[in-house]
């Protein structure tokens, strides 16, 4: 399978791997992603608002991470992904999956 691939300044070849999912039950709400994302990819939202309830609650409470107050991330507009990573590389908890585009045969 061919996958989208671009070329770098310098010219090195580079694949480029979009978010595909957001783990809402790992996710503290931190806002890292939120940050450091170039796009719209990301919003800030109530965790209250979140049918949550269904899922397994991990207990990470060895970590030095404090989660936001009632807030999780949610993923605002997939489209506007750009494929950078970066959300990933900042991400604490390692909530993001990301997956290279395939190229339309």
């Amino acid at each position: 399978m061919n996958t989208l691939t671009g070329i770098t300044r310098g010219g090195a070849f580079w694949t480029p791997a979009f978010v595909t999912d957001l783990d809402q039950v790992r996710c503290i709400g931190c806002g890292r992603c939120y940050k450091v994302c170039p796009r719209d990819v990301f919003e800030l939202v109530d965790r209250d608002d979140l049918d949550l309830e269904d899922m397994a609650m991990d207990d990470d409470s060895d970590d030095d991470f404090e989660e936001a107050p009632g807030m999780v991330m949610n993923l605002k507009d997939l489209l506007d992904c750009i494929g950078c990573q970066a959300c990933a590389r900042v991400c604490p908890k390692k909530c993001l999956s990301h997956e290279p585009l395939p190229l339309a045969a």
